[in-house]
């Protein structure tokens, strides 16, 4: 049942964060003496938490489903950020039913007119399972040439993991590949069970020893925003300040849209790869085109 491996996940994250903090962290006086385990005892983690240590053995154990009030109270003493917060919620979900196979995602003709307004700025749409669901010119001439890739190429953490072109162009590869892990995780955690993300997460696992560890720890560091480095073959270093929207009709897409400060570098070289681009005259591409 698709509950208990919920269940047996939550353990696993609460173990392993448990390891991660210490006395002084969380405010207990430190004996001095040594400790048989990394970090906070269970009893610890119980006393501070409000329930007893049989009852947190429990949760540790994936033999019981977890109270809102309990989850609220853990995720302030095991001291969670917000992406590690909302990974504890998902994986305290009652999912019970079979997982469907969901039908293949199309953008949504919204953000499909968004992106072809966006002649000079790089932008991506993804949705599930970080597919590349449509992609403006100026993102294909400074990531890929996403429209030579085969469809089930499409994916942003396949991209990431897999090609080698991919993983020289970002200069901070580890944190953006970190943060594809992350947002793969949250994803299984809400929609446990779901055939094309295990299967994705399969492939990837035997492709890459990185992923396979990432996958397997706990640390959660997804970001909607921020900066990337670049190493573009054609017009050299580029910073870039990144952003994403997420679609209200349909929130598992998102359009993420990346920029420079006027003046700058970096915002010189996105000018002149759009006017590169600008003469082959192409609208925003679509996955399903």
């Amino acid at each position: 049942m698709h509950t208990e491996a919920h269940l047996s996940e939550l353990g696993e994250f609460l173990r392993v964060r448990r390891a991660q903090l210490s006395p002084r962290t969380v405010g207990l006086p430190e004996s001095g003496a040594p400790r048989r385990v990394p970090g906070l005892r269970r009893e610890e983690v119980a006393h501070l938490v409000g329930i007893s240590t049989r009852a947190y053995a429990r949760l540790e154990q994936g033999r019981t489903p977890v109270p809102r009030t309990v989850l609220d109270m853990l995720a302030r003493v095991l001291h969670l950020d917000d992406a590690q917060r909302d990974h504890l919620f998902e994986l305290s979900a009652k999912g019970t039913c079979a997982p469907r196979r969901r039908p293949a995602q199309k953008v949504h003709p919204q953000l499909r007119r968004i992106m072809d307004e966006l002649s000079t700025t790089p932008a991506l749409v993804l949705g599930r399972h970080l597919d590349i669901l449509s992609w403006s010119p100026l993102a294909a001439a400074l990531l890929t040439d996403f429209d030579k890739l085969p469809a089930n190429r499409r994916n942003y953490a396949r991209l990431m993991f897999t090609d080698p072109a991919f993983r020289e162009l970002c200069l901070d590869w580890r944190t953006n590949a970190r943060i594809c892990v992350t947002h793969l995780r949250l994803e299984a955690a809400r929609y446990p069970g779901d055939p094309k993300l295990a299967a994705l997460v399969g492939e990837l696992s035997v492709a890459d020893a990185d992923f396979r560890q990432w996958w397997a720890g706990r640390q959660m560091n997804g970001l909607w925003m921020g900066t990337k480095r670049l190493h573009h073959p054609i017009v050299g270093d580029l910073t870039l300040d990144w952003d994403t929207l997420t679609c209200t009709a349909d929130p598992t897409q998102k359009l993420v849209v990346a920029t420079a400060d006027p003046g700058t570098p970096s915002h010189d070289g996105l000018l002149f790869l759009a006017s590169w681009t600008a003469d082959s005259n192409r609208p925003a591409q679509d996955a399903a085109a």
